[in-house]
């Protein structure tokens, strides 16, 4: 009943009125953003949703479009300045997902949506994260965010497709309340950890092959 109905429900309350009150707060943010970062205020990109479905993501931006002499963007790290370091540690680049959750690509809790190029690199169990909405915050990021290993992330996100519950749901926005007060788990890296999980599953299919040979 909860997963199937109720939890829907909350999420469209929830992201309403969360839309409406914190509207000043857009406005105050997509002008900073402008200001400081350009445009597009918005980053948008493209992720697989409940059951693989792909939707668009929408953060505020906080990477420059700084190029090299050859016309090329520099690197992440190079394009991320204080500002933007400032809204992803506090989780405001965040906020615009509320339209995601409130249009149904998303829900408050669940897996984070990945990137659409790590798909093929999925096993079929790591498969069943898309059987539930992905989240604006998940099992994962209360108990470690991006500072996790990929097996690891891959568990608790699994962990909470089989036992998804409201009371699992409170318990995950309590805590990530709590992290995000104190700037807890935060990396520089968008939706990083240690290696990108396609880099990190080649260099896994290449030691196994190496231990066969």
């Amino acid at each position: 009943m909860y997963r199937n109905c109720i939890k829907r429900f909350m999420d469209i309350v929830i992201s309403l009125c969360g839309l409406i009150i914190l509207s000043p707060l857009y406005l105050f943010l997509a002008a900073l953003v402008r200001l400081r970062l350009g445009s597009p205020v918005l980053f948008r990109q493209q992720r697989p949703g409940k059951d693989g479905k792909i939707f668009l993501l929408c953060k505020f931006r906080t990477m420059t479009d700084e190029r090299d002499e050859n016309g090329e963007l520099k690197p992440d790290e190079e394009r991320l300045p204080r500002f933007g370091r400032l809204l992803r540690a506090t989780s405001l680049d965040e906020l615009p997902e509320l339209w995601n959750i409130l249009k149904g690509d998303m829900s408050l809790v669940g897996p984070r949506p990945l990137l659409l190029r790590y798909l093929p690199w999925y096993t079929e169990e790591e498969r069943h994260r898309h059987d539930v909405r992905p989240g604006l915050t998940g099992l994962a990021q209360v108990n470690g965010r991006n500072a996790l290993g990929w097996e690891d992330r891959f568990a608790y996100d699994l962990e909470y497709v089989r036992h998804l519950s409201f009371r699992m749901d409170l318990k995950i926005i309590a805590m990530t309340a709590g992290k995000v007060l104190r700037h807890a788990d935060t990396l520089s890296g968008a939706d990083q950890v240690v290696a990108d999980f396609d880099v990190y599953r080649r260099e896994q299919a290449e030691r196994e092959k190496d231990r066969t040979l």
